[in-house]
């Protein structure tokens, strides 16, 4: 089995409190991705569209990495921190996702780990 690990350009790395992704054999297991930038900061404070954007930005670059790209995710699981905010993640998930969308798994959570942040999403994606 081959395993390897995914540290993207452009994003902080986070070892050893856990990795960007894997990527083992042709499935890429992508961590839950927050809305923050190359610096760590959050980005679009209050803003779903903003903050879920950002995040599938981020999800893009560690799939990049690992010689992939949205295209080839196959299931999403997605946390956010008020059901209310639904819409606004839909309607920005659209961007990415136009047609044919990932199986996606959507969760209410209490709190995100960063102050302010209102949605994380995790991704599986298979390539070969």
């Amino acid at each position: 089995m081959a395993r390897t690990a995914i540290q993207p350009q452009g994003l902080p790395d986070p070892r050893p409190r856990y990795t960007h992704g894997w990527r083992v054999n042709d499935t890429i297991y992508v961590a839950g991705q927050l809305a923050t930038d190359a610096q760590g900061q959050l980005v679009g404070p209050n803003d779903i569209r903003a903050q879920t954007r950002q995040a599938f930005q981020n999800i893009a670059r560690v799939l990049e990495a690992a010689g992939s790209s949205l295209r080839d995710v196959v299931k999403l699981t997605v946390f956010i921190t008020d059901m209310r905010l639904r819409e606004g993640y839909h309607e920005a998930r659209q961007e990415f996702f136009p047609t044919d969308p990932p199986a996606s798994t959507l969760v209410q959570v209490v709190a995100l780990a960063v102050p302010g942040a209102l949605i994380e999403i995790e991704a599986i994606a298979s390539i070969g």
